[in-house]
């Protein structure tokens, strides 16, 4: 009778610790997903961000490109044309980021420092671990009482 109760027992704590590890995975799941969907709004949001400030930026370019081209052949000084040259670089950078290819380099670029430049992405002192944290807040409270 014991050995059957036994079994049973076993049987359902098996079961039980089956559904607890596929309930940890589902959960891990979903917030990895929560997470990347995260991600992709804020990403969504600076590409968003970048067209607006391009918008505005562009304008502001276009009036100044028009105005010193007209200064420098009125006043005949070709020196009023330097300004548009650093201004040429921030528009194409904003229009890259914006409209182009800028991201995908980006990209590119950090899955390569991922895979041949990992000693440049340690932690000073190592990755941080709870018995660090811990030290750190026991040092800083001044309320802890050490049982």
């Amino acid at each position: 009778m014991g050995f059957i109760f036994s079994k049973s027992m076993n049987e359902n704590m098996k079961n039980q610790q089956e559904f607890m590890l596929m309930n940890a995975r589902l959960q891990m799941e979903r917030q990895l997903m929560m997470q990347n969907e995260m991600r992709e709004r804020q990403m969504a949001m600076q590409i968003a961000w970048s067209r607006e400030f391009l918008k505005y930026f562009g304008t502001f370019f276009g009036i100044a490109a028009i105005s010193l081209t007209a200064g420098a052949i009125r006043k005949k000084k070709p020196a009023f044309l330097f300004p548009i040259i650093p201004l040429s670089f921030i528009f194409t950078y904003q229009y890259d980021l914006g409209y182009g290819t800028l991201l995908q380099r980006m990209k590119g670029e950090a899955e390569n420092i991922l895979e041949t430049e990992k000693s440049k992405l340690q932690l000073p002192r190592g990755m941080i671990t709870f018995e660090s944290l811990e030290k750190a807040r026991r040092e800083q409270s001044k309320f802890f009482i050490d049982k």
